[in-house]
C-alpha cells in the first residue's frame, strides 16, 4: 500500500506542478490581452495545451488510484488541499481573463465603429428631464 501511496503523491505533485505553470501563463495572458497583442495570445494558448491535456491525464489517473486506495496519507491529503486551491487560483484567474478579453473586444469594436462612422446612439436627457435618444456621427465618411 506505501508503493500506492507513493505513486498518489508522485502524481499529485505533478498536477501541482502543472497548476503552477499555468497559473503563471494565464497571468501572462493577461499581461498579453491587456497590450492587445494577438501573436502573443496564440504562443501562450499553444503552451497552454499540453499542460491541460497533462492535468486531464493525471486527473483521470489520480481518481481511479484514490478511488481504490482505502486510507490516504497525510501527504497526499496535503497535496490534495494544495491542487485545489492552485486550481481554485486558475479558475479566478481565467475568469478574469475572459473579461478583459471581452472588454478589449468591446473597445476595439467601438474603435472600428467610430472609424468607419457607424451610426451609434447615445441617451441625453432633454430640459424637461425625458430621457432622448441621438444619433452621433463623430466620422462620417471618412476616405482614408
Amino acid at each position: 500500500m506505501a508503493d500506492h501511496n507513493n505513486l498518489i503523491i508522485t502524481k499529485l505533485t505533478s498536477q501541482l506542478e502543472c497548476l503552477t505553470s499555468l497559473a503563471s501563463l494565464l497571468e501572462e495572458e493577461l499581461t498579453v490581452i491587456a497590450s492587445r497583442k494577438g501573436n502573443g495570445l496564440k504562443e501562450i494558448a499553444t503552451k497552454k495545451t499540453p499542460f491541460l491535456s497533462k492535468l486531464n491525464i493525471l486527473d483521470k489517473e489520480l481518481n481511479k488510484l484514490i478511488t481504490s486506495n482505502d486510507e490516504l496519507s497525510v501527504e497526499s491529503q496535503d497535496l490534495i488541499k494544495q491542487v485545489r486551491q492552485q486550481l481554485v487560483l486558475c479558475k479566478k484567474q481565467n475568469d478574469v481573463n475572459a473579461h478583459a478579453a471581452h472588454h478589449a473586444q468591446l473597445s476595439v469594436k467601438q474603435l472600428k465603429d467610430i472609424l468607419i462612422g457607424a451610426p451609434t446612439t447615445t441617451m441625453a436627457y432633454d430640459q424637461a428631464g425625458s430621457a432622448v435618444n441621438s444619433e452621433n456621427s463623430l466620422v462620417r465618411n471618412l476616405k482614408a
